[in-house]
C-alpha cells in the first residue's frame, strides 16, 4: 500500500478508463496476484461437481466404499482450500483498493495544491468535498474487476471446459448464456452512467451549498436571508433525492438481473441435462455434476454483473477526478529568479510602490480595491506587476510564495492546538517558544494565550470557531508574523481590535518589522500615523502619496476618509466620550487600562 509520504506519481488524465488502468498498472504484482487469486478461489469451487460425480459413479453406485471415502475426502479438501484461497484473495483486493484510493486523494490533495489560489475561481468547493467523499471511494471499489473479475471469466469458461466431454450441447448453452446477458444488461450500463453523472453533479452543488450555509448562517440571519436560502436548499435537495431515485431505478433492475438470469439460466441447463439422463446418454453422476457447474456459474454471471456496474460507476467518478486533474493554475509559472536583494514592488494598474524595509500603508474607501492591489502584489491574479523591475509572472512561482507573503483578514485557519495553528508550515517545532512568545506579544494575542486552559497547548476549532473575531485576526497575524516573510502584505490586520488593542498591535508591528518590507491595509489612524508612507487609494488609483500627517494636512478627502474611524473629541474631560470603546473581541486589549492614551493618541494622529 502507497506510504504516506510516497509520491503518488504522474496519473494518465487522457480518460477516466486510462486514469483506471494507471492506478492497476502502479501495484502490478498485486494486481497479478489478486488475479490469480481470483481465477484460483472460483475455479476450484468449480471442480466439486466433477468430484462429487466420480463419487457416485465410481463410488456409490458401485457400493465401493473405499472409493467414495476418497472422493468425499477430495470434497473436503477443495472446500477447505476455496476457503483459504477466499481469504487470501480479499486481503489482497483490500490493498489492491486501499492503495488505489489514497494513491487517488493523494493526487487530488496535490492538485489542490498546485492550483493554489486559483482553485475557488475554478471548482466549487463542493466539487472537490464530493470528489475526496464520494468519488474516490467509488474508484477504489471499481478495482474489485481486477480480483474477482477476471476469475469470474476463467472460471465461466472452464466449466464449459469441463462440460464439453459431458454434452457439447450443454457446453454450447453455458457459453451464450453470458452474451445474452450482456445484451440484456448493457443498456442499463450506459443509462446507469448518465444518471449517476447527473446526480454526482447535484451532490457538488447542495455540497458546495452546505457549506455556504455552515460558513454564512449568522450572517445569513441577521440579513434575514436564512429562509431565501433555506428554501435554495430544500429545493436542490428534492432534486437530489429525484436523480438518487432514477439512480437506484437502474441499479435494482441490474442487481435484480444479476441474481435473476443466472437462475433462470441454471433451470434452462438442468431441463436438457435431465432428459439426457432419461435417454440415458449421460449419468446420474453426470446429472449431478452439471447441475453442480451451473449451480457455481450462479455466483461468477452475478460477480461479472456485478463488476460491470461497478465499473460504469468507477468510469463516472474517474471522469470527474481526471477533470479536475485536467485544471491549470491561472497564472503561468515563471522560469526566472525573484531579485537577489530586497526591491520595490510595482503594481502599474494602481501605482502603487512599495519601498523595501519601510512600512507602507494603504488607505481606500473601499477595502476590494486595497484588497485586489494586495493580490497583484502577491501573485494571486494576473497583473503586470513587477518586483525589482521584472514582471512578478516571470519570477518562478515557488520563489515569490516563499518570499511574498500576503496574510488575508479572513484567512482559514485549521483545528489542531494553538501552537499548530500559529507555527503554520514551519510545524510546532520549526519555532522555540521565544519566537512564539515574541510573535505573540508583537500581535497583542497575551490574553488569548492566557485565557485558554492549556495556553498553546489548547485545542482550536476549525476556522477558529471557539475564538471570537478578534481574536481569530491576531491569531492570523501571530502566524504570519512566525513565518517571517521578506514582503508581508497585511490585509486589515486590526479591522476587529478595540482602539488599545489596535493602537499596540501597530506599534509593535512596525518595530518587529524594522527593516522588512510591509504593507497593510487600513483607514485606521492608529495603524496609518505609524507608517513610513501611506498611499491614499480614490476609485483604486493613487490619488496622494505621503507620510499620514501630510496627507491629513493637504489631502481632504483623505482627512475625511481617516477621520470617521477617530473618536471625537470631548467636549469636557468628564463627557461621555471620555469612555473607551468597547473591544469587537469581547474587552480590552491585554494593556488597557483606562483607554486615554489611545485616545490621545488619535487625536494627535488626526491632527
Amino acid at each position: 500500500m502507497i506510504d504516506a509520504y510516497e509520491e503518488p506519481g504522474a496519473p494518465d488524465t487522457r480518460g477516466g478508463g486510462r486514469y483506471l488502468w494507471w492506478l492497476v498498472r502502479r501495484q502490478p504484482g498485486r494486481a497479478a496476484a489478486g488475479s490469480l487469486l481470483g481465477c484460483l478461489s472460483l475455479v476450484t469451487p468449480a471442480l466439486v461437481p466433477y468430484l462429487l460425480s466420480r463419487a457416485i459413479d465410481d463410488g456409490l453406485a458401485p457400493g465401493d466404499r473405499a472409493v467414495l471415502i476418497g472422493w468425499a475426502a477430495a470434497v473436503l479438501v477443495a472446500g477447505a482450500l476455496t476457503a483459504w484461497l477466499n481469504i487470501m484473495r480479499h486481503r489482497i483486493m483490500t490493498r489492491l483498493r486501499m492503495d488505489a484510493h489514497f494513491r487517488t486523494v493523494k493526487v487530488v490533495v496535490g492538485q489542490t495544491v498546485r492550483l493554489g489560489a486559483s482553485l475557488p475561481r475554478q471548482v466549487a468547493a463542493g466539487e472537490v468535498v464530493t470528489i475526496g467523499v464520494g468519488d474516490v471511494q467509488t474508484i477504489a471499489m471499481s478495482l474489485t474487476v481486477v480480483g474477482p473479475g477476471v476469475g469470474a471469466v476463467v472460471t465461466y469458461a472452464v466449466v464449459a471446459g469441463l462440460l464439453l466431454p459431458v454434452s457439447p450441447l450443454l457446453a454450447a448453452v453455458v457459453l451464450l448464456g453470458v452474451p445474452v446477458t450482456g445484451v440484456l444488461v448493457g443498456p442499463l450500463m450506459g443509462r446507469l452512467q448518465d444518471a449517476e453523472t447527473v446526480y454526482r453533479e447535484r451532490q457538488g452543488v447542495l455540497t458546495a451549498r452546505i457549506g455556504d450555509l455552515a460558513g454564512g448562517l449568522r450572517v445569513l440571519g441577521g440579513l434575514g436571508g436564512k429562509e431565501r436560502v433555506g428554501e435554495a436548499f430544500r429545493r436542490d435537495s428534492r432534486r437530489l433525492l429525484a436523480e438518487g431515485y432514477r439512480v437506484g431505478e437502474v441499479t435494482s433492475w441490474i442487481q435484480s438481473l444479476g441474481f435473476g438470469l443466472p437462475t433462470l439460466f441454471l433451470a434452462l441447463v438442468t431441463w436438457p441435462a435431465a432428459r439426457l439422463v432419461a435417454q440415458g446418454d449421460i449419468t446420474v453422476g453426470e446429472l449431478v455434476s452439471v447441475y453442480g457447474f451451473v449451480a457455481v456459474l450462479v455466483v461468477p454471471v452475478a460477480y461479472v454483473l456485478e463488476f460491470a456496474h461497478q465499473i460504469s460507476r468507477g468510469l463516472v467518478s474517474a471522469r470527474r477526478v481526471v477533470g479536475f486533474l485536467r485544471l491549470e493554475p491561472l497564472e503561468a509559472d515563471g522560469i526566472h529568479d525573484a531579485p537577489a536583494e530586497p526591491a520595490v514592488l510595482h503594481d502599474p494598474v494602481s501605482g502603487v510602490r512599495v519601498p523595501p524595509g519601510r512600512l507602507t500603508a494603504l488607505a481606500c474607501a473601499r477595502p476590494a480595491d486595497a484588497g485586489a492591489v494586495v493580490d497583484r502584489l502577491g501573485r494571486y491574479l494576473p497583473s503586470e506587476a513587477t518586483w525589482g523591475g521584472r514582471r512578478l509572472d516571470e519570477i518562478a512561482l515557488p520563489q515569490v510564495r516563499r518570499r511574498i507573503l500576503v496574510a488575508d483578514h479572513e484567512a482559514d485557519l485549521f483545528a489542531g492546538t494553538l501552537r499548530e495553528v500559529v507555527c503554520g508550515r514551519s510545524g510546532p517545532d520549526g519555532r522555540d517558544d521565544a519566537a512564539i512568545a515574541a510573535a505573540v506579544r508583537t500581535a497583542a494575542a497575551d490574553d488569548i494565550v492566557r485565557g485558554l486552559p492549556d495556553g498553546l497547548d489548547s485545542r482550536i476549532d476549525a476556522q477558529g470557531r471557539n475564538l471570537s473575531g478578534g481574536q481569530r485576526q491576531r491569531v492570523r497575524l501571530v502566524r504570519a508574523l512566525l513565518a517571517d516573510p521578506e514582503v508581508l502584505l497585511a490585509v486589515e490586520p486590526t479591522s476587529a481590535l478595540d482602539a488599545h488593542t489596535e493602537a499596540a498591535v501597530a506599534e509593535r508591528l512596525r518595530a518587529a518589522r524594522a527593516g522588512r518590507t510591509t504593507l497593510v491595509t487600513s483607514t485606521s489612524p492608529l495603524v496609518l500615523d505609524r507608517a513610513d508612507l501611506v498611499h491614499h487609494l480614490v476609485d483604486g488609483k493613487v490619488a496622494a502619496v505621503g507620510t499620514h500627517r501630510e496627507l491629513l494636512a493637504r489631502e481632504p478627502g483623505y482627512r475625511a476618509l481617516v477621520t470617521r474611524d477617530a473618536p471625537p473629541e470631548p467636549d469636557t474631560e468628564t463627557g461621555p466620550e471620555a469612555t473607551p470603546h468597547p473591544a469587537p473581541d469581547g474587552g480590552p486589549g491585554p494593556d488597557a487600562a483606562d483607554g486615554s492614551d489611545v485616545r490621545a493618541g488619535a487625536e494627535e494622529a488626526v491632527r
